[in-house]
């Protein structure tokens, strides 16, 4: 990859980072870190080692934009003076478009080697918004899937998959297979059950390195024509969470950060989740 360090941040799809060690294992260059001390810990180090430029890129799946903006204002603390021009805050690894695609990959393969199972999309449990969205991927590869029985297992504890599991077989009787939203390459509780099958990793580790790359490519070259990335970072998580009233006249005025921005009365909001739809990720 170059002179470059980079640091994926972690959160609650790769279990706060520990999903991504076989990626760093195979990428002497990169580090881990959550938003935060541990973020700014490991750029300031990664600055002070060399002159290397830093690229940091937030490993989600367009699940935790909260996770993409706290990395935001973390960075601002370290991208200015002497690290001007030398700290990027990257593109997210993926969306939810990817996250549904793989999903549906994931489902069609069951599908042709378990016929008449069930299929339980699961992921770490987070917060309330990040969990409703993964029942509105799940629900998405449920219309445009296979034909499988589809539930979704957002998991706080083991019994959390066992009844998730259970409501599946409910509803169609048999085996069924368990596929992570997110990083894990293995699943200890899916394999403690009787007929439920593991089917992950979503990608190979070779797959999520090449995304690594050219994620980290295009933050180089962003930087080189002087953006960093991380103004735009730290608007990731508007929108979402609970909806605010804009008044009876509708106009309003938001704050993100150092700068603010008004909303036209009656003019629509974007919709946060509106990606373009990409065949692949890398």
């Amino acid at each position: 990859m170059g002179a470059v360090r980079v640091v994926l941040v972690g959160g609650h799809e790769s279990a706060d980072g520990a999903d991504l060690a076989p990626v760093v294992q195979q990428l002497p260059e990169a580090a881990v870190s959550t938003p935060g001390r541990s973020l700014l810990s490991q750029v300031r180090a990664a600055l002070a080692g060399s002159d290397a430029p830093v690229v940091v890129l937030p490993m989600t799946w367009g699940r935790d934009p909260v996770m993409i903006a706290e990395t935001a204002r973390t960075l601002r603390w370290v991208a200015g003076g002497d690290a001007h021009g030398r700290v990027a805050l990257s593109e997210p690894f993926g969306t939810t478009d990817h996250l549904i695609a793989l999903l549906r990959t994931a489902a069609t393969r069951t599908a042709t080697r378990w016929p008449g199972s069930g299929l339980v999309v699961s992921a770490p449990r987070a917060s309330p918004f990040d969990d409703a969205e993964l029942h509105r991927v799940a629900h998405l590869v449920r219309v445009h899937g296979a034909g499988l029985e589809i539930g979704v297992a957002c998991v706080g504890e083991p019994a959390d998959l066992t009844l998730a599991v259970d409501r599946v077989r409910a509803l169609r009787p048999g085996h069924v297979a368990v596929v992570p939203a997110g990083f894990a390459t293995a699943c200890p509780e899916a394999d403690a059950l009787a007929d439920v099958d593991f089917v992950g990793p979503l990608m190979t580790t070779s797959a999520v390195l090449r995304v690594v790359r050219e994620r980290t490519a295009g933050a180089l070259h962003d930087l080189g024509h002087g953006h960093d990335g991380i103004a735009a970072g730290l608007d990731a998580d508007h929108g979402h969470g609970y909806a605010h009233s804009h008044g009876p006249d509708g106009d309003h005025t938001h704050t993100h950060g150092d700068h603010a921005h008004a909303h036209a009365p009656h003019a629509p909001h974007p919709d946060p989740h509106a990606t373009s739809h990409a065949s692949a990720l890398g």
